[in-house]
């Protein structure tokens, strides 16, 4: 608890804000966390997982309690690019043409379904958030600050789907399945019940002028020579793995480095342990590595790979005093 007088630190707020959206996303507490952690790492966030497990609560919760203005696209096959940044229409006033921005132009965008719009689509989305931008007509138009896509999957409904590839999945910081809740959870939602938006009784903790502040913090967050070299040798183990035929690039390890700085903070820890490189190996790394053909028929995934990696190199041990 925080002593009377003194002033609240980083880690304070952003516990509220993981308090209130566990309060609504029932019994996924390291969803959460992890999905704040990749905010504050200024990343975007690929969630996999079946309809109806909580990825919208968790995105909706997420925006309303730290102050961000939200959009949702349900990304069907008939989305055009334009649809997405923005198009010119002709002025009320007889002037000629003006932007209308699209949805994306807000702080906290959820693509639902990406795998279902077609390339075009796809491509137009990414290239924003690698770019931080849209071009219309010759024009760049900034995206707002902060700005992060959550985008959602279904990964047993293939069909009428375009999958992601290897490139373009690297444009997410960080993969998550939420999965089913525990049976407790489950009753609390049962004894609740239906609700079409239970995040809206959530108050703001922050305000996006905060959050950009917190966002500078995390980037400042200390990486020792140790867990630096620790994350070096993961990503050099993925490389030299026999189930994979393409391993972690140095970019896949710049970001396992960039969420962990966040993820520290989150923690209220201005280092990085050992333990947040863990925590974040499997969603940073594993959609960043390509499981070998005869690997994949054998039934080996990456997740699997990666965490045997994490089981197996050795993690820096702390000094003695």
């Amino acid at each position: 608890m925080q002593a009377e007088g003194c002033p609240q630190g980083p880690g304070d707020d952003l516990g509220q804000v993981a308090s209130q959206v566990s309060s609504v996303v029932l019994g996924k507490p390291e969803v959460v966390v992890l999905a704040l952690a990749c905010l504050l790492a200024e990343g975007h966030l690929l969630i996999e997982d079946l309809p109806g497990v909580g990825k919208t609560t968790l995105a909706n919760a997420l925006a309303r309690t730290v102050g961000l203005r939200l959009h949702r696209v349900q990304m069907t096959a008939d989305v055009l690019p334009g649809d997405l940044t923005g198009t010119l229409v002709p002025d009320s006033a007889g002037g000629g043409l003006v932007f209308r921005p699209g949805p994306i132009f807000a702080n906290l965008v959820v693509a639902d379904e990406l795998n279902r719009s077609s390339p075009r689509a796809q491509s137009a989305l990414l290239e924003a958030m690698e770019e931080r931008q849209v071009s219309v007509d010759g024009t760049t138009h900034r995206l707002p600050r902060p700005f992060m896509v959550i985008a959602t999957q279904n990964p047993t409904d293939p069909d009428g789907t375009y999958p992601l590839p290897h490139s373009q999945l690297d444009r997410f910081l960080l993969r998550l399945s939420i999965g089913y809740p525990d049976r407790d959870s489950e009753a609390a939602l049962l004894d609740a019940g239906e609700q079409t938006d239970r995040a809206g009784s959530l108050s703001p903790v922050l305000g996006s002028d905060q959050l950009v502040e917190l966002v500078a913090q995390a980037r400042r967050v200390h990486l020792s020579p140790a867990v630096r070299d620790y994350v070096l040798d993961l990503t050099q183990a993925t490389r030299q793995h026999p189930a994979l035929s393409v391993g972690a690039s140095p970019r896949a390890g710049l970001s396992l480095v960039r969420a962990a700085r966040a993820l520290a903070l989150v923690a209220g820890r201005d280092f990085v342990m050992p333990d947040d490189i863990q925590r974040l190996a499997v969603p940073a790394l594993a959609h960043r590595v390509v499981v070998a053909p005869p690997s994949a028929l054998s039934g080996v995934s990456a997740v699997a790979v990666i965490g045997d990696l994490v089981y197996r190199v050795p993690v820096p041990q702390r000094r003695r005093h």
